[in-house]
């Protein structure tokens, strides 16, 4: 059953219209696809740098580096270097493409990605999340960015699948409440 949830909300995903990242009229050619080179340099578990361009899951929250994830039975892994070494495998692992649909503030484009495994194609982002290693991406009001993401979310949470298996600080609680310290 998770299985079948996690391929519906992959196929749901390209489905799902994009309205939360903004185009750059600057850009040559925004719309082509991109294959991931098996040299990029990762920087978290969403986002990663090949060559000058930065790139980021669009939707797609990792664990921040330097929080910590401990297992029941008290072994403490940085939960950031916990989500970049599951996107690391995965992209070692398989051919991925990546549709460029935005900018982020920071510059990065945002990309919505799939990967070919072993004849399948899956959504990185629900394969990242559905598996607990990543989280859906809220908005500043706290609002999931994608509801398919939201929902791999939450059906990883139910299951105890990757970080949720261990007790962790949640990257979008910290992030909207680091925004919240910031406006006062």
């Amino acid at each position: 059953m998770r299985i079948k949830l996690a391929i519906l909300a992959a196929v749901m995903i390209g489905l799902t219209p994009v309205a939360h990242a903004q185009t750059d009229p600057a850009a040559k050619d925004a719309s082509a696809p991109i294959a991931v080179s098996k040299s990029v340099q990762l920087l978290t578990g969403d986002t990663w740098r090949d060559g000058n361009t930065l790139y980021r899951l669009y939707g797609v929250q990792a664990c921040l580096r330097g929080t910590i994830a401990a297992d029941g039975n008290g072994k403490k892994d940085d939960c950031g270097n916990v989500s970049l070494a599951h996107l690391a495998a995965l992209l070692s692992s398989a051919t991925v493409t990546c549709q460029p649909i935005g900018y982020a503030i920071d510059k990065a484009t945002f990309v919505v990605c799939a990967a070919d495994l072993d004849g399948n194609t899956i959504d990185v982002g629900t394969a990242l999340i559905s598996t607990g290693y990543a989280f859906a991406a809220m908005n500043t009001k706290g609002e999931a960015i994608s509801t398919n993401y939201l929902i791999a979310e939450i059906n990883a949470k139910m299951e105890h699948d990757g970080l949720w298996a261990t007790t962790f600080q949640h990257p979008v609680q910290l992030l909207l409440k680091q925004a919240q310290e910031r406006k006062k």
